[in-house]
């Protein structure tokens, strides 16, 4: 056996290094835009974008690679979408901290992850997710991945009446996401390695003839971080007033990261009777990567839902994640040929893996309504709320709530009633930022 094959456990996962790193790729694929988006998010909130750009990379490098060599998982890491919003139009420009003082929020929200992660707290309160929340969870973070490439395929657009309607399907970036989601279906079934990659190249060349795609070159030497870096404002951060906000990152950084890698994890079968065998590992990389994403200069790093695409190519172990990593680190040389690949490319690859996850719904129990419903509650709340943070509070809220009205408050776990409490309290005294 090689050393890469010993040390990430590669025969042991049924798998080699060509699935790996084809994984990893496809991974990658499907959230490098993150590094173009989290700079125009952060930007409006006065940052140099930039300093943000290569914070982004450099924050996403550092968690990815810390998962794949400590914790050999094939999950991704980077500044997560919607975090990063709250951090800039309601931190920012809303309550008007400065942008140094919400990284000192951040910084600490994630101190406070690491802290319970080494008690091993974070990890009794994931053990303790009740067996339908956490088969939800993997089909709700579906839901989501299907609105995400839904959306940026065009297929799905808002609507002023309905909040949302069929997009136009004139649209070239429309037909060649529907033709590269047959394409990825027809190539998984006939078992083509790397059907997902395949589909995601095939639009990005059809994009260059048919959807106004230009290429932009390769090479580009990277901007200084100078701007950002170890710039966090603690003293602020540690007001009464913006406490609340740490309240509000941790908790849904806590349960958003935690959702991710119980559903990933779960799409991967890597799951032993419903438990992660190296779960504090995971914990722990995603914890330091918020630390040290915010001494960088960028909003909360988090594990990737888009994970679960590299998981469908076929990445089981951390050299997946590894591949991420050295990607992303590359892409502060190769920007432009990373921004080459469009929205709509990835959108397909996104869609058919949301389809295949939906299949968890089928291991709940119907027959128990106090099951049932606080997991469709959890499914259902994360697209339309768009947050898992926000699906999993209410379905521990619901199953508490529905196990105590039916006399079955015994059944569940001390935990499930103190997260539970925790959620109330945030959505009753702090809203539902």
């Amino acid at each position: 056996m090689s050393l890469m094959d010993r040390f990430f456990k590669l025969k042991e996962q049924g798998t080699d290094v060509k699935t790996e790193l084809l994984a990893g790729l496809t991974t990658f694929l499907t959230m490098a835009y993150i590094i173009f988006v989290n700079p125009s998010i952060l930007g409006d909130a006065g940052m140099p974008k930039d300093a943000v750009f290569v914070a982004t990379c450099v924050a996403a490098a550092l968690g990815t690679l810390i998962m794949g060599l400590y914790a050999n998982y094939p999950i991704a890491l980077a500044p997560g979408m919607g975090l990063n919003a709250y951090f800039a139009y309601s931190v920012v420009n809303g309550m008007g901290y400065t942008w140094e003082a919400a990284l000192g929020a951040v910084c600490i929200s994630g101190i406070l992850f690491l802290i319970i992660s080494i008690l091993r707290i974070r990890e009794m309160i994931v053990n303790g997710i009740p067996h339908s929340i956490r088969t939800a969870i993997t089909a709700g973070i579906g839901l989501f991945l299907a609105i995400i490439s839904l959306k940026n395929a065009g297929i799905i657009a808002p609507h002023p009446a309905t909040y949302i309607t069929l997009g136009n399907l004139h649209a070239p970036a429309a037909v060649m996401a529907i033709v590269g989601f047959f394409l990825i279906v027809a190539l998984d079934r006939m078992k083509v390695r790397g059907a997902i990659l395949i589909g995601i190249i095939v639009v990005t060349v059809l994009s260059f003839f048919f959807g106004g795609n230009t290429f932009k070159g390769i090479v580009s030497a990277p901007p200084s971080i100078d701007p950002t870096l170890f710039k966090l404002d603690f003293s602020a951060a540690l007001s009464i007033g913006i406490l609340n906000v740490v309240l509000v990152f941790f908790l849904v950084e806590l349960f958003d990261a935690t959702g991710t890698l119980m559903g990933v994890a779960n799409r991967a079968g890597l799951l032993k009777q419903g438990k992660m065998d190296r779960l504090n590992k995971a914990l722990m990389a995603d914890s330091t990567a918020i630390v040290g994403g915010a001494f960088l200069g960028t909003s909360s790093t988090t594990a990737y839902i888009e994970s679960a695409a590299g998981v469908q190519a076929g990445g089981r172990t951390g050299l997946t994640a590894v591949a991420v990593a050295i990607l992303f680190l590359a892409c502060l040389f190769i920007a432009p040929l990373a921004g080459a690949v469009p929205a709509y490319a990835t959108a397909p690859a996104l869609f058919y893996v949301s389809c295949l996850m939906l299949r968890e719904l089928a291991d709940i129990d119907w027959d128990d309504t106090t099951e049932s419903v606080p997991a469709v509650i959890t499914a259902l709340l994360m697209p339309f709320t768009y947050s898992i943070a926000n699906g999993v509070a209410f379905g521990f809220i619901s199953y508490a709530g529905l196990k105590l009205l039916t006399g079955r408050g015994k059944q569940v776990p001390v935990i499930v009633w103190i997260i539970a409490a925790i959620f109330i309290f945030r959505y009753v005294y702090l809203g539902a930022e």
